[in-house]
């Protein structure tokens, strides 16, 4: 599971662009950008560049604690990672993406797809602070690729799917560029996240601080 974490993203900090289209049946498709700056699993910075009516909101994760800060608003909020983002993007599905930390994985069984073996694990959350309180997860046995995802709620209620697309180089590795997630309730609800411009960064620790929102553009 940490091998396929890493696939996903670097373990070292990181900035990459994130570009999220969402449709949904009863309304105009929307299109939001993201920059997101993340260290080592733990510190992530999700900014808002994309409409502009919303540039200067920011999230700050550390750990599994969020809060949101608002131009308008003089005191950073706290919000949780299962909140929605945006479509069927919830804050944890930019903010944290360290299914290793965040889960006890029990191996289900294998299949083959494509000719391409892979291990299905079932991911139980180890609290209640976490993104999903299930997962299951298609991981490529031999390359640690990760295949698709299935996201539960507490009830056991399937709530999204999501599949890992377009596998190219991004920050010196083979990653998935392209998710594409999908409600489990609404039929033809979907949100497509584009990944580009991923590269290595030394990111100073006091970058992830309520104190630093402020001076960040």
């Amino acid at each position: 599971m940490e091998k396929a974490d890493q696939v996903r993203f670097p373990s070292e900090g990181f900035q990459v662009d994130i570009s999220i289209n969402t449709q949904q049946s009863d309304r105009q498709a929307e299109s939001r950008k993201y920059r997101v700056l993340s260290k080592g699993n733990e510190n992530t910075v999700v900014m808002v560049t994309e409409p502009a009516s919303e540039r200067g909101q920011i999230i700050l994760m550390k750990g599994r604690d969020l809060w949101v800060f608002m131009p308008e608003v003089s005191q950073p909020v706290r919000i949780s990672l299962a909140q929605r983002l945006t479509g069927q993007v919830a804050n944890g599905d930019l903010a944290r993406a360290n299914f290793a930390g965040d889960y006890n994985p029990r191996v289900l069984h294998s299949e083959t797809i494509a000719g391409e073996t892979y291990v299905v694990l079932e991911l139980s959350a180890v609290d209640r602070s976490v993104t999903y309180q299930k997962v299951v997860y298609w991981v490529n046995q031999k390359t640690a690729w990760p295949l698709k995802a299935e996201f539960y709620s507490l009830s056991n209620r399937l709530l999204k799917k999501c599949s890992y697309e377009r596998f190219q180089t991004l920050a010196g590795k083979q990653r998935p560029t392209r998710l594409v997630m999908e409600d489990a309730l609404r039929s033809g609800e979907k949100s497509v996240l584009e990944y580009s411009e991923m590269k290595l960064r030394e990111l100073p620790d006091k970058i992830f601080t309520k104190d630093y929102l402020k001076k960040l553009d």
